[in-house]
């Protein structure tokens, strides 16, 4: 008789752990507490008298294609089965703050003649970074994060010890992207994608530049259709392996008898299983869903964490074409150091905000009515504690739109037709959320591999956690993984 496994969530994680565990034989049913799966990548629609906006709610990047490609391989499959990517280009823009805009190509030799417009002699350093970038890409996911990392012993493996020093985990990328550059405005192009990581550039390991070949050398894509594309793909295939997914469904208890979980309550429904995973927020399933008998951290423990950011998000619906804009463009039109300080260091709202803002009607017609423009603006701030009342995030919308008017060069605030706010209050009662974060668990060296939150549960036998707050991290290819590191954990101990 095959074995009955629940999985709490239908994010990433959750899908793919379901699917995996799925795959090698087990009775799987996914309980999600919102009425559409994906998690913090969920759609909605917006009716317009112009006609509908559809808006990818959470991720917009898609990085690391060959993690995508490789789940789909697990099964057998071809991604290009359930969706089209297509290769953007320029990969995104960035706009600095004396105006000058940056346009980052999809070929590496143009992106060799950008840096050497900038920097004399840098292209040859772009391609000792990339290099060293790409050893660290290629370590890092062969070697560290197909782990549980349930303790330091997984890593007493000659291979990984002797690659400490290369992989300059005990560097920070900050330090490693200045002793080859000495233009700023390379400098933040390069320090950029560690943003959301959790930590400043100064305190980021310089094993993160794995990240900078994950953008310059494989590419920035898009699937056809936006990113939901993805979330539909992996549940079509998860049915396909025998999956149910049962959508309104909040776990609100884990009733154990002695020490395994024996009833998994819902709002409405009662469950039973003999393997628990958790891919909803670990903070709040073991400390406010599991009893406190079984809970293997304490709130202080939880308190002392270092998470990477929240965000204020406006999705829009713009009743024009917009002139200036690519597909991804960041604006660096204010002080780098001061907003990353006061997301990390002092956590407080910030002064003046660098902001994204994601077009991504200028590559998909799909997702706006003719002659629209759907955009999706996004502020990084600090996590918890942060006032998101509607006067706040009002403040904040006519700041970075100011910004984004004059830049562009255009009026857009009187065109909009939409408009959606989202933040740390709506992340929280979404998802439950652990301090309104939105990226999960900051990627810092105290809490990297073993030094996260673990996979198995050591008060519960048969309990398990996934996602962004457990090995290895946050980001949707890392939660691709962790849903497949846990089914092969579970697997393993043949229970």
């Amino acid at each position: 008789m095959k074995k009955k496994v629940i999985v709490i969530g239908a994010g990433f994680s959750g899908l793919s752990a379901a699917t995996h565990l799925a795959a090698k034989g087990f009775d799987v049913t996914i309980l999600e507490k919102n009425t559409v799966a994906g998690g913090r990548a969920r759609l909605f629609e917006a009716s317009t008298t112009e006609g509908v906006f559809r808006y990818d709610m959470g991720p917009s990047w898609y990085w690391m294609p060959d993690i995508f490609d490789q789940y789909f391989a697990d099964f057998g499959k071809n991604r290009a089965d359930y969706y089209d990517l297509i290769r953007l280009d320029p990969s995104y823009t960035v706009t600095f703050e004396d105006g000058d805009i940056m346009h980052l190509p999809a070929k590496m030799s143009e992106l060799e003649a950008l840096f050497e417009k900038y920097e004399r002699g840098s292209a040859a350093k772009l391609r000792q970074f990339l290099a060293e970038a790409k050893y660290k890409y290629e370590v890092g996911v062969g070697e560290f994060v197909n782990k549980p990392a349930h303790s330091l012993w997984e890593f007493a493996d000659w291979r990984v010890i002797s690659s400490v020093f290369r992989l300059q985990m005990l560097t920070s990328l900050s330090s490693a992207v200045r002793k080859l550059f000495k233009n700023e405005k390379l400098i933040q192009l390069l320090e950029f994608p560690v943003l959301f990581l959790g930590a400043t550039p100064q305190k980021t390991p310089a094993l993160y530049s794995m990240m900078n070949y994950a953008d310059m050398s494989l590419g920035t894509w898009y699937p056809k259709g936006g990113m939901f594309e993805i979330v539909k793909a992996m549940v079509t295939l998860a049915e396909e392996k025998g999956v149910k997914i049962q959508l309104g469904q909040e776990v609100r208890r884990l009733e154990t008898e002695d020490g395994s979980i024996t009833k998994i309550l819902t709002q409405d429904s009662e469950y039973q299983a003999d393997i628990v995973v958790g891919s909803a927020d670990y903070h709040h399933l073991e400390q406010e869903v599991l009893a406190a008998e079984n809970r293997q951290y304490t709130e202080g423990y939880w308190e002392s964490r270092t998470m990477a950011p929240s965000s204020f998000l406006y999705y829009l619906g713009i009743n024009k074409r917009l002139k200036n804009l690519e597909h991804h463009n960041l604006y660096f039109d204010a002080d780098f150091g001061l907003h990353a300080q006061e997301i990390y260091e002092t956590p407080k709202l910030p002064t003046k905000p660098l902001f994204y803002v994601s077009a991504p009607s200028k590559t998909d017609p799909s997702v706006a009515p003719e002659n629209c423009e759907n955009l999706f603006v996004l502020i990084p701030t600090a996590p918890d504690k942060i006032d998101d009342s509607e006067a706040t995030r009002d403040h904040y919308y006519n700041l970075v739109m100011e910004r984004l008017e004059h830049w562009t060069g255009q009026d857009i605030r009187s065109h909009v037709v939409f408009k959606r706010t989202y933040a740390h209050s709506d992340f929280k009662n979404d998802y439950h959320a652990f301090k309104g974060n939105a990226y999960g668990l900051a990627n810092t060296l105290r809490q990297t591999a073993f030094l996260k939150p673990k996979m198995k549960s050591k008060k519960v036998k048969n309990l398990w956690y996934t996602g962004q707050l457990t090995t290895p991290g946050p980001g949707v290819p890392p939660s691709l993984i962790s849903g497949k590191v846990v089914a092969e954990d579970i697997f393993k101990l043949k229970i």
